[in-house]
């Protein structure tokens, strides 16, 4: 060993010989590079003598080890070069023997290990980072057989190791399903290729999953496969929760029918089939009747219980082909798809109806149930010159206009869209935007209608009558626009601006002494008026700053408050009566159940409708019906008011029956407040 030593002194690689104990006796200078720091020989020190602090003690017990167990020598160590460069030295030595086999020492090299160590080194953190990684990562070799797999591989293929791959016939059956689905071109070029895409397989625990795939085929110069390796993401859980966003995106979370997205979008597809055929389409827009006074009175929990009946009664009631859809909190529509004519729908359409009609029990309460309908008809005449979405849109404003009209007629019945509602429709929008601006602008007034005492013939009282002024219009009276006033909500601040100005104009008579201190001024209210938590506070402010006494107003109310099912209406007139405002009963004889009314209700004046008072003399029967209700109003404490009485006839008659106050054309007609002062000043 000496020999070859000094024999190849420049030779690259470092050559050593060493005693047991490590010391080095010779060595050629790459060696002496390799170990030393600073100039100078290696001879007399063990090959780690300039190794970094943390690798000496471990090289020499390392080395003693080797020599104690007569194995082969080998060991790594580091050395700092000057520029703060580090070198990994890797020694290799064996024992060297005399004549009579006796181990005369130890020779052997020393490489630069620096560069294995590194890609040794970071191919560790590679695997460490791929195996800890939830993505899975395979390399295959060309025959298909697996070189690497890391833990979520593993997993995927119910495998403990790479072997189990080739010998578990499931596993080699999902890799080999995978691979089946990398398109043909992939697989068929010469040239290195990549892919990415997604598969589906079924899993070892039999659920169908589905992977992203990132692919690569690496080839040869001649263009063999060499190896596939890829990575692959389990996306399973991720398209299932799109599907489940795409599902809630397009369906109703309370019903599970689609919403008004998903129903537009089909019927804009079915107006498209139906563009160069004699078929038709008609959507069938349905609005549940009253369903506020159900939230209201028995809680929204059993609002949504009754949507949810709702719902599945309209698809029983439905053909298979149509679409069910809801639109909004009380809202559905029925798309029909198909040859279908407007007899065919309107028929559909009292089906459904007529399935959604009466009582019904919902979580142990009975609610009454009724729905209106509209019904429009879609013609491939209607898509000239729009897109199909524009034409779906137009068809279901249209059956919205028509159920509105259906709603406007009574409710709990069917209607078939016309052009002419749709003037009317827009004629009802132009009318209700104009009576919001109109309190504003000063357009509204009231005209006072006296009401006489039969006795005694005094002024008793004044109807306070709501007049607007329309710009264009002319004059209109309350029949005309309060029910749009209703439906927009601005009846809530005219009717606060009515009694305001009403009391106003009182303590303006009281004050003249126009009117004695028993004058009390009716005022019409509505149940939306009446729903309004603080409206009581609010007139009995306004009674308040008006200085006037609480029985010189008396609010007028019809049946049709007391039977919106509002537990809120009749406390809040309750408590005004309890303040001393005086309560009406109006219109009394209209409403199919009057004598529920009086029951359901204390009130101090009952107003008898002017379609009873009016047929007094026609027959002696009426007379009867009359003297019975003024001696019921009597028992029950109330006055009575006769409305609408136009002749002499009437006054005596109704003066005879006990009738207490009569009001109408024949006693005074409605006037302003100061054409109302000068005729009472007479």
């Amino acid at each position: 060993m000496a020999d070859i030593i000094e024999l190849l002194p420049t030779l690259p690689v470092g050559l050593f010989q060493a005693d047991r104990d490590g010391r080095v006796r010779a060595a050629n200078a790459a060696f002496g590079a390799l170990v030393q720091v600073s100039v100078g020989s290696p001879v007399g020190a063990p090959p780690w003598a300039n190794a970094h602090p943390g690798d000496r003690a471990s090289a020499e017990l390392q080395w003693r080890r080797c020599i104690e167990a007569g194995d082969d020598i080998r060991l790594e160590f580091r050395v700092w070069h000057g520029e703060g460069r580090m070198t990994w030295v890797r020694i290799d030595a064996q024992a060297m023997h005399d004549s009579q086999g006796m181990i005369t020492g130890y020779g052997g090299t020393a490489l630069d290990h620096t560069e294995s160590v590194g890609q040794q080194l970071l191919l560790d953190r590679l695997s460490g980072v791929v195996g800890a990684s939830d993505d899975v990562v395979i390399i295959l070799d060309r025959n298909g057989a697996p070189v690497y797999t890391n833990a979520a591989a593993r997993r995927l293929f119910g495998v403990d190791d790479e072997l189990d791959l080739i010998r578990d016939a499931a596993a080699r059956g999902l890799l080999q399903a995978i691979r089946d689905q990398v398109p043909r071109e992939v697989i068929a070029s010469s040239e290195t290729s990549s892919w990415s895409g997604e598969v589906g397989f079924r899993g070892p625990d039999g659920l169908q999953r589905t992977l992203d795939i990132d692919l690569l085929l690496h080839r040869t110069a001649d263009g063999v496969v060499e190896y596939w390796g890829g990575v692959a993401r389990d996306i399973t859980a991720t398209k299932h929760l799109q599907s489940e966003l795409t599902r809630q995106a397009n369906h109703d979370p309370l019903t599970g029918l689609p919403n008004r997205l998903l129903l537009l979008r089909t019927a804009a597809d079915a107006l498209e089939g139906i563009r160069s055929t004699r078929n038709n389409v008609a959507i069938l827009f349905m609005d549940v009747d009253r369903l506020k006074d159900v939230n209201d009175t028995v809680g929204h929990e059993i609002g949504d219980a009754l949507l949810a009946q709702v719902a599945n009664r309209i698809s029983h009631a439905t053909r298979p082909s149509d679409v069910v859809a809801r639109i909004g909190g009380d809202e559905f529509v029925v798309l029909c798809d198909g040859n279908i004519d407007e007899h065919t729908a309107v028929d559909l359409a009292e089906r459904i109806r007529h399935s959604l009609s009466g009582r019904i029990m919902v979580h142990g309460v009975e609610v009454e149930l009724s729905v209106s309908v509209g019904v429009a008809v879609g013609l491939p005449a209607h898509l000239e010159g729009v897109s199909c979405q524009e034409a779906a849109i137009e068809l279901l404003r249209n059956a919205d206009i028509a159920m509105y009209q259906a709603k406007r007629r009574g409710r709990s019945r069917s209607e078939l869209y016309t052009d002419a509602m749709r003037a009317e429709s827009r004629h009802h929008k132009q009318l209700s935007n104009e009576l919001e601006r109109a309190l504003a602008a000063g357009q509204l007034r009231l005209a006072y209608q006296p009401i006489i005492s039969t006795h005694s013939g005094r002024v008793a009282g004044a109807e306070a009558l709501l007049r607007w002024d329309h710009p264009e219009r002319g004059p209109l009276l309350p029949a005309q626009f309060l029910h749009l006033a209703e439906e927009s909500g601005v009846i809530v601040p005219i009717g606060d601006w009515v009694i305001r100005q009403a009391c106003v104009d009182t303590r303006a008579w009281l004050d003249a002494g126009l009117v004695d201190r028993g004058f009390s001024v009716h005022i019409n209210v509505a149940a939306r008026q009446l729903a309004e938590g603080t409206f009581v506070e609010r007139v009995l402010a306004t009674v308040r700053q008006m200085e006037l006494n609480p029985h010189q107003v008396t609010l007028d109310f019809d049946e049709n408050t007391l039977n919106d099912r509002q537990p809120g209406n009749l406390r809040a007139m309750q408590a005004l009566r309890r303040f001393g405002v005086q309560l009406a009963l109006d219109r009394f004889g209209t409403g199919i159940s009057s004598l529920t009314a009086l029951r359901t209700c204390e009130a101090d004046v009952l107003k008898l409708d002017g379609t009873v008072a009016r047929m007094l003399g026609t027959s002696g029967d009426d007379d009867l019906i009359v003297r019975a209700i003024i001696q019921l109003a009597h028992a029950l404490d109330m006055q009575v008011v006769a409305e609408w009485v136009t002749s002499a006839d009437q006054l005596r008659r109704l003066r005879v029956l006990g009738c207490d106050l009569v009001q109408g054309h024949l006693l005074g007609e409605p006037a302003a407040a100061d054409v109302f002062a000068s005729r009472t000043n007479r």
